[in-house]
């Protein structure tokens, strides 16, 4: 059952159960109020008769001691044919009970007779035929005798008000709840259309469509539950989209891996076949040899690259406090070599948070990635300088650059701006991606700038440390 009905069902269970005993103890209450009046104006009017009949026994003439029997039936017949009273019905018993006079369609029993005494009155509500009676009883004290003056009053309008009272107010209970129905079913479907649309987000997220989001329509509970429920929704869609980049990054990756394992080892294959089903010359020879030693190192690099950039991946950094001297000094005697580049390198004294070994492998890569770029006799600056922010490390180049359309992708693993001149230098393309993978651990990144033509600017900032350089 939907959510919507359970709240009209509900809503009309309880309003018809409140409609019900509400209108059950009104009508109620007016009735035990009329009736109440009732019963007093007939204990009234027996009091009344009471008198009546104690003043005409008064004056029956002196000659009698004893009200005699015709005498009581006859001032009974003038009291129940008397006053504005007329057509009451009376019964008058004498001092056995026994029946004097009695009314013509007074059919009672002697039920409150009995229960009547002398110093006594009584009433009772009672039902005879279609119509409902106060009757009430009384003793009289007329003329040295002592009767029983009985007298029936007609009540039947006030019961048949009350039933009057009960079928008005289930009609008019039964209209309240129709129009309570309509009303509570619109209102229902309104406190009610928050969940439908979350229900309808949902489905549609479910099918896939993570961009939906569910419309809000209100600033209570429902509302801000819309609200979470969005926020929800674009949380997982950016999750879903990360997880879509990361898949096809490594679809890319091995796309990328299986073209650059092929290429050298068809290259070492050919050759090595080659040399093992021909007779060669010695210059064919050692240049089979070269391509072979050249793609075979070429191999080597990247698997190391590789490994280097798994191991980067999973570990975490054992920061320590170190000087950079031993950095740049380590720098300058392993590319003291290459005489073909001219290096510069210029830096502050400073302590700063990191793992050596790594930074090391950092900035060779920054470096050796500069060289390749530059042509011979080309300038290759280190630099190293204190800022705001912790110690800038700089590798700067004045080769052939990167166009800005492939500034964002040159991180990522096997991409190479140039790859003829890659491939040629022993280059893999996995150099800044292992850069990258080690500054993340570093908590800091790897900052570029470069312009094609006129070379580039590889740094990355580091935490400096609080203790003081003492060279």
């Amino acid at each position: 059952m939907k959510f919507s009905l359970k709240i009209l069902l509900w809503t009309m269970t309880v309003m018809a159960l409140a409609l019900g005993f509400s209108g059950f103890y009104f009508v109620n209450f007016v009735f035990e109020t009329s009736l109440s009046r009732e019963v007093g104006q007939a204990k009234d009017e027996s009091s009344i008769l009471g008198f009546a009949f104690e003043t005409a026994a008064l004056s029956v003439p002196a000659k009698y001691s004893v009200l005699p029997d015709n005498t009581v039936e006859e001032i009974a017949a003038n009291l129940e044919k008397g006053g504005q009273s007329a057509g009451r019905l009376l019964r008058i018993s004498d001092e056995e009970k026994n029946a004097l006079y009695v009314s013509d369609g007074f059919e009672m029993d002697e039920a409150l007779l009995m229960r009547t005494e002398e110093d006594t009155k009584a009433y009772r509500i009672i039902r005879s035929d279609d119509h409902y009676y106060v009757h009430t009883g009384t003793a009289v004290n007329a003329l040295n005798r002592i009767l029983y003056l009985e007298n029936l009053k007609d009540v039947s309008e006030v019961f048949t008000e009350r039933a009057i009272g009960f079928s008005l107010y289930r009609r008019v209970t039964l209209i309240m709840l129709c129009a309570g129905l309509f009303v509570m079913y619109f209102i229902s479907s309104m406190l009610t259309k928050p969940v439908r649309l979350l229900t309808e987000a949902t489905k549609r997220m479910a099918a896939g469509d993570y961009a939906y989001r569910a419309k809000e329509i209100s600033q209570d509970e429902l509302g801000e539950l819309t609200r979470d429920f969005n926020s929800m929704a674009g949380a997982l869609e950016q999750n879903i989209e990360k997880l879509r980049e990361e898949i096809d990054a490594k679809e890319e990756f091995m796309g990328a891996f299986a073209h650059e394992l092929k290429t050298p080892l068809t290259a070492i294959i050919g050759y090595a076949d080659m040399l093992r089903s021909h007779r060669l010359d010695e210059e064919k020879s050692i240049l089979s040899a070269n391509y072979i030693y050249t793609e075979g190192k070429r191999l080597e690099t990247m698997s190391l690259r590789l490994l280097d950039i798994i191991i980067a991946g999973k570990e975490d950094a054992q920061l320590q406090t170190v000087s950079v001297e031993p950095v740049f000094d380590y720098l300058k005697e392993m590319f003291c070599a290459r005489h073909e580049i001219e290096f510069h390198y210029t830096y502050e004294q400073c302590r700063i948070e990191a793992e050596v070994s790594l930074i090391k492998t950092v900035l060779v890569n920054l470096i050796d990635n500069a060289c390749k770029a530059s042509e011979d006799n080309g300038r290759v600056e280190v630099s190293g300088c204190a800022v705001d922010s912790g110690y800038r490390f700089a590798v700067r180049d004045y080769g052939i650059g990167i166009p800005q359309a492939e500034l964002h992708k040159i991180t990522k693993a096997f991409y190479m701006v140039d790859k003829s001149r890659a491939r040629s230098k022993n280059g893999a393309g996995l150099g800044l991606a292992l850069c990258v993978q080690i500054l993340n651990i570093h908590h800091s990144e790897l900052h570029i700038e470069s312009e094609a033509g006129k070379g580039s600017c590889f740094s990355f900032v580091l935490t400096k440390s609080e203790v003081r350089d003492e060279s």
